[in-house]
Parts: C-alpha cells; structure tokens; sequence
C-alpha cells in the first residue's frame, strides 16, 4: 500500500473516531491518542499527508459538509453511512485544496477505500456524489 493511501485510511479511522464518539470541541487531544495509538502506522511518510487530511476536513468542515449536503440527492448528512460521509469529507478537502492531486485519482481512491470499508453500496454512492460535485464545482 502506497503512503498516500494509507495515510487516506488512516485519515478515515481517525475521522470515524471523532464522528461515533462525536468529538467536536476536543478533536486536538483525540488526534493527539489516535496519533499515539497508531504510532507505527504513521511512519514519517504517511503523517504529514494524514495530518494535512485530518485537519483540513476539521478547519474546512461547513464548506465541505455545504457541498456534500448540495449534491448529495435525497440524503441528509446525518444519514448517510458514517464511513462513505467522511470518505467523502477526505475526497472533498482534497478536491478543495490539493490541487496537486488529480481529482480521478481521489475519486477513485475514495471508491477503493469505500469498498474496503462500507457497505457493498459505498462505492457507486461515493462515485455518484464526487462525481456530481467534481462536474458540477468545475473541478479538474
């Protein structure tokens, strides 16, 4: 597994944690225990990316989750899959403000990581919604 994928992963354990224990207001000391929980994992190579995700889906949360909730047909972000939404929330920051990654490259991250971890649904619903904001936000 490449370091950018895992740190993709990673970002999205941490991001789960935070959202099943909905932590908001303390989310700088549980990425402090994530980060030491997971000490191995975050090797020099993968920390920096996943701290980039990390705490750019958490400074960047309204506009991202105003996206989401624009193109997302019929779905509330409260209902969505915990998983696919902060998949999601990766793949949007990253449509956002890492425009060295080719937006193909994260949706299809996006859809391996939804397989891997949601339902067996996750990744045409992950595909769908990147799909409609990457066309419909311009984004290349």
């Amino acid at each position: 597994m490449g370091d950018r994928r895992q740190a993709r992963e990673l970002a999205l354990q941490a991001l789960f944690a935070f959202d099943m224990d909905k932590v908001d207001s303390d989310q700088d000391e549980a990425l402090i225990v994530f980060c030491a929980n997971n000490e191995e994992d975050l090797t020099q190579e993968v920390k920096p990316f996943f701290l980039d995700l990390v705490k750019g889906v958490k400074e960047n949360r309204s506009q991202i989750d105003g996206l989401l909730n624009q193109y997302s047909k019929n779905w509330k972000i409260s209902r969505m899959p915990v998983v696919d939404r902060n998949i999601m929330r990766l793949a949007i920051f990253e449509f956002l403000k890492c425009p060295d990654i080719p937006t193909t490259v994260t949706i299809n991250e996006a859809i391996d990581i939804g397989k891997k971890y949601g339902t067996k649904d996750s990744g045409s619903f992950i595909n769908g919604v990147l799909d409609r904001i990457k066309l419909l936000e311009g984004f290349e």
